[in-house]
């Protein structure tokens, strides 16, 4: 789960438009006339056109572009799908808009800076026989901040139900393009091209990687070393910031935790004597769905699995002499990136040589954050009694606070884009773990409504070993050899998100099909640490894969050639 760290703020400035809330007269109603220019496209847009109202009562709300705010803690947005828009046209978004974090019917008078957004489609020929429209791009940003999106400039206008006439909003700018970071002496970036992916999705997909060297690699050509593959981090996790002049924000997040260091004491430690010589490698996976892989073959998202270790991995090693054997070949992760390394350690066992696992995304669906997917029929809601029925928290802080329920989550995600395309968290879940539907679109695990449950994504997701714990499980026969000493679990017991609650279902599995002496790692986080706890600086989990490295690599293997 790559989760967005929001501001309180926003959160507070949602809860408190949620209290002014007075539902309208059902005759009156507020609405937006949105004009996409003649100029501004070449031909009809298929898309998702969002509205998004940001109360100017709020001042550090009405100081930002409106559309900049788009999130789970954000203001008000209403969005509609647009189909075959013509340049020179106008839609309307009024109450059958889908809205959050609540319907545009029941958005409360005042005055509001609001700004219009639309995100153009991609039409995909699919291998699979299906033609899907879908945002695409290889810019790992939500859909609403793609290069080139169309939006309208701010405009403060009071917003009233009894107004009558809709606001007018015209898409006159356009979002530019996103620098890439140059390549500097530590750190290289690739892209090639995925003929796997390409295949599959019928347009042009590309996978991409930063490098960050060992020192000296120049100055050993001879040398091949081992590679942390690590996932899910945004870029690179490594801190890596030689110059301290420009490392403020390192600085103050180094204050914040004892196991985060500054990227220039990272930087000291990675090119100092006596640190371990290793490749540290973060992918860039941005796909039709999200801008993280989920790493694995998928029905919806597409074989990802493939396109990484067949594609990407074999490049990697050749260019930048990597160990390609097992032993060499660690996978590293959190959150998001958590599920994924578990994922290729599991589903290729015989490819990596071990995987450390920090707060993953549900790693055992009887643990789906709050539901047990498998029991349970409703996504939001717990029934206490025949009387009692509780809203299930997604995010609390780390004292046990409910901060955002999932079904204010699912609006946000169904405002951002309908058929499991908001390019969000639990849509990416839904759109890797399930089926394709007969539209070519996923069939989603839970109505985004109601909550309820469909049983029968749940067998599909099982039996397609999407539930990571029930994949090991059914093959422990198989896994559990290949896997001895290679498994380390991290996890926050206050985990934000609940995500601890599937790793102590994962050691509950391993400890009844494999017994209390089976050589894995699980270590937690307490009092209070939340998620993206690591037990250790980065630093420190270099120099324990490097060491497992060492005491992994088989006979003959030439370990003292890279920990020179």
């Amino acid at each position: 789960m790559r989760l967005f760290n929001h501001c309180r703020r926003g959160i507070l400035a949602v809860l408190a438009l949620v209290s002014l809330i007075v539902v309208a007269p059902a005759s009156a109603q507020i609405s937006f006339s949105v004009t996409l220019p003649s100029k501004a496209a070449d031909a009809p847009v298929t898309g998702r056109l969002i509205v998004v109202a940001a109360p100017r009562s709020n001042t550090s709300l009405a100081r930002a572009e409106p559309r900049q705010l788009l999130g789970m803690s954000g203001p008000p947005a209403f969005g509609v799908d647009v189909e075959n828009l013509a340049p020179g046209t106008t839609v309307t978004v009024d109450a059958k808009a889908d809205g959050f974090p609540f319907d545009l019917d029941r958005l409360p008078a005042g005055d509001y800076r609001i700004q219009a957004v639309l995100i153009p489609y991609v039409k995909a020929k699919r291998a699979d026989g299906h033609t899907i429209w879908v945002p695409v791009s290889d810019q790992r940003v939500g859909a609403a901040m793609f290069p080139g999106n169309p939006y309208s400039k701010p405009l403060d206008a009071r917003l009233d139900p009894a107004g009558g006439a809709p606001v007018a909003l015209t898409l006159t700018e356009k979002i530019g393009p996103v620098a890439r970071d140059p390549d500097t002496p530590w750190i290289k970036r690739v892209r090639i091209k995925s003929k796997i992916l390409s295949d599959f999705w019928g347009i042009p997909i590309s996978i991409g990687a930063e490098v960050l060297l060992p020192k000296d690699f120049a100055k050993h050509p001879n040398v091949r070393y081992p590679a942390i593959y690590t996932f899910g981090h945004f870029g690179a996790p490594f801190n890596f910031n030689p110059d301290p002049a420009s490392d403020t924000d390192g600085a103050r997040r180094g204050a914040a935790d004892a196991n985060v260091k500054t990227g220039y004491q990272f930087s000291r430690e990675w090119t100092g004597d006596g640190f371990p010589r290793m490749a540290a490698i973060t992918l860039e996976t941005p796909g039709p769905y999200f801008f993280e892989s989920y790493a694995l073959n998928s029905a919806n998202n597409g074989p990802w699995g493939d396109a990484i270790t067949r594609e990407l991995m074999p490049y990697l090693e050749k260019t930048f002499r990597l160990i390609d054997q097992p032993y060499g070949r660690i996978v590293e992760g959190a959150s998001t990136g958590g599920w994924e390394a578990l994922a290729l350690q599991l589903h290729y066992p015989d490819l990596f040589g071990g995987a450390w696992v920090f707060n993953p995304d549900p790693i055992d669906f009887t643990r789906y954050q709050l539901t047990d997917i498998y029991k349970e029929d409703n996504m939001f809601t717990l029934q206490i009694n025949d009387w009692i029925t509780k809203e299930k928290p997604f995010r609390r802080s780390r004292e046990g606070m409910p901060l955002m329920d999932l079904r204010t989550l699912a609006a946000f995600e169904a405002m951002m884009g309908s058929k499991g395309r908001s390019y969000y968290q639990l849509d990416i879940w839904q759109t890797t773990h399930g089926p394709v539907g007969a539209d070519g679109y996923p069939v989603l695990l839970y109505d985004k409504k109601t909550g309820a449950i469909n049983k029968e994504v749940v067998r599909y997701m099982r039996e397609h070993g999407f539930d990571l714990s029930g994949y090991a499980r059914d093959n422990w026969a198989t896994l559990g050899p290949k896997l001895r000493g290679k498994l380390n679990f991290f996890a926050g017991e206050m985990d934000d998100f609940y995500l601890n609650l599937a790793v102590y279902c994962f050691q509950d599995m391993v400890a009844e099909v494999a017994g209390p002496d089976y050589p894995i790692r699980f270590e937690y986080g307490r009092p209070k640490k939340g998620h993206n706890w690591h037990h250790t600086d980065w630093a420190g989990v270099v120099r324990e894969v490097a060491d497992h490295v060492r005491s992994a690599a088989p006979a003959g293997a030439p370990v003292d050639t890279w920990n020179y």
